[in-house]
């Protein structure tokens, strides 16, 4: 069946829990129910579905899910231990911090994965994910106090990396 035979309604809306979904979502930031907002929100709902659809889309993979458990208490141990370590350095010296950009080589190479990743990174205080190279091969993050590179990514790599290989292979 060629887009043309389809109906129009279809056409404007190609995912309904999706422009359902934006629409909830516009109307949960504007903290409105008011006639604008709502315009505004079908008009998001509209416009942005067939967009999305046009995305080259990768589904997730999902392998061994045992490594969740661990790594979620290593990420808020890791959480906690930054902050405290963040809050130190904010209130210390500031000749002592010592920022910088790392290239953390990446193993892993599901997508899923490296979003997982960056957001784990992003997560603990004093570490950004910046960067992903076009390849996926590298993953440039910022670190507020970079004294050896090589052990945070060994770091990185392994409380991080490891498992979310095993979880999206």
């Amino acid at each position: 069946m060629s887009s043309n035979a389809r109906p129009l309604w279809r056409r404007l809306y190609p995912s309904l829990p999706l422009s359902a979904t934006i629409f909830a979502f516009w109307l949960m930031l504007t903290d409105s129910l008011g006639l604008g907002a709502a315009v505004m929100g079908l008009f998001m709902a509209t416009v942005v579905p067939p967009f999305a659809a046009r995305l080259d889309r990768e589904f997730a993979r999902i392998g061994s899910l045992r490594p969740i458990p661990k790594m979620l208490v290593v990420a808020g141990w890791d959480i906690v231990r930054s902050n405290v370590r963040v809050a130190g350095q904010v209130l210390g010296r500031e000749s002592a911090i010592h920022p910088g950009f790392i290239w953390v080589p990446l193993d892993i190479a599901n997508i899923h994965g490296i979003a997982a990743l960056t957001s784990m990174i992003t997560l603990t205080p004093g570490t950004v994910s910046a960067e992903l190279s076009d390849d996926r091969r590298h993953l440039l993050v910022h670190v507020l106090h970079l004294d050896d590179p090589d052990a945070l990514i060994a770091e990185i790599k392994q409380r991080y990396e490891k498992p979310l290989m095993e979880i999206f292979p």
